[in-house]
């Protein structure tokens, strides 16, 4: 018989090697927000790239650079990296992102990390997120500021446009941008709070109703909103502490804002812990009202089947088919049991009414 020639062996065939794609290089340009120079208090007019920016104050030997990202990938970052001199180390904090809140020196630049915060507005106890986080890394050098952004809340146009405003202020160089990125996030902070705190009022004026039964699931969820936030907002009281001590990468004049920050920072921090004891005690007062209504509840149950028993076992007494049984040959006998079984009804319906059974 003709021979069949053999198939091809799928499984031992040598597969070819298949070569990643390129990655396609996206311009530095495309992740800077804004990038301006200022020089004397007063943004110079015009449009800079972030190199010709540092190359217009380094010439003019005044001045300093402010630029603005937002969530730039690993080549942008470095682009910007090799422009400042900025650390690799502080680099890879950058793009590596939910870092804790810290201050840290390289050299004469300082790197601040920050956690944002925002409020979702939403409706009572219809949604998981209450609080949105992010990240805001500063680089304070002696003239330059790059301000690099992690989430889509937290824009500091208004930051900008309000120290443009403030020449004075400007004059202070990078270190009266650092004051005034961080009283920005620390008020950002203090209106989370605000916004909270009228939840709590809220969730605490439904669980001391005497006629609302609201679950703890809604107050756990907020607990853990609350959790979130208290862990984003309280490292920061340690940079800021550290800043406000004297050094000489920061003005003394920058340094007393600083202090002032740290003193509203505290008193967020505090609220936001007494937002935490309020809601574990809210929760303990949401569990006890359960308990006493269930309570209540298995009281009228058991005053229910109490006054049912009754009719069931005269009932079934004269169920019984005994054949000496008197009452049942008597004309009195059915009138008088119906009345009987009326009787310790009603009986049994006063006691548990006046005992708040019923």
């Amino acid at each position: 018989m003709p021979s069949i020639p053999p198939l091809p062996s799928f499984g031992g065939a040598r597969r070819r090697s298949v070569r990643p794609l390129p990655r396609i290089r996206i311009p530095t340009a495309r992740a800077i927000v804004d990038c301006a120079v200022y020089v004397e208090g007063r943004r110079l007019p015009g449009h800079f790239t972030h190199t010709a920016a540092l190359a217009e104050v380094r010439e003019r030997g005044t001045g300093f650079v402010w630029v603005g990202l937002h969530e730039p990938d690993d080549i942008q970052m470095t682009d910007i990296a090799q422009t400042f001199g900025l650390h690799a180390l502080a680099v890879e904090d950058v793009l590596e992102g939910s870092h804790r809140p810290k201050v840290e020196r390289y050299d004469d630049t300082l790197m601040m990390v920050m956690r944002t915060v925002a409020y979702v507005e939403h409706e009572l106890h219809t949604v998981s997120e209450i609080v949105q986080t992010g990240e805001m890394v500063i680089f304070a050098g002696p003239d330059f500021v790059v301000a690099v952004r992690h989430g889509e809340h937290s824009g500091l146009a208004g930051v900008r446009h309000t120290l443009e405003n403030d020449p004075e202020r400007l004059l202070l160089g990078p270190g009266a941008v650092l004051h005034a990125i961080a009283d920005y996030v620390v008020d950002s902070y203090v209106e989370v709070t605000r916004k909270l705190e009228i939840e709590v009022d809220l969730v605490e004026e439904e669980i001391f109703s005497p006629r609302n039964h609201l679950a703890v699931e809604p107050i756990y969820q907020l607990k853990r909103e609350i959790v979130e936030l208290r862990r984003a907002v309280s490292p920061l009281a340690t940079p800021l502490r550290l800043l406000g001590r004297p050094n000489n990468l920061l003005p003394k004049e920058v340094r007393r804002y600083l202090r002032d920050v740290a003193d509203h920072h505290t008193a967020v921090t505090e609220r936001i812990r007494d937002f935490d004891e309020t809601l574990t005690a809210l929760v303990n007062a949401a569990v006890a009202k359960t308990a006493v209504q269930q309570n209540t509840d298995m009281r009228k149950i058991s005053a229910a089947v109490a006054i049912a028993a009754v009719p069931t076992m005269i009932a079934g007494i004269y169920g019984m088919n005994f054949d000496h049984m008197r009452e049942l040959h008597q004309e009195w006998g059915y009138p008088a049991v119906l009345t009987l079984m009326t009787v310790l009804c009603a009986l049994l319906l006063v006691v548990f009414r006046r005992n708040k059974w019923l």
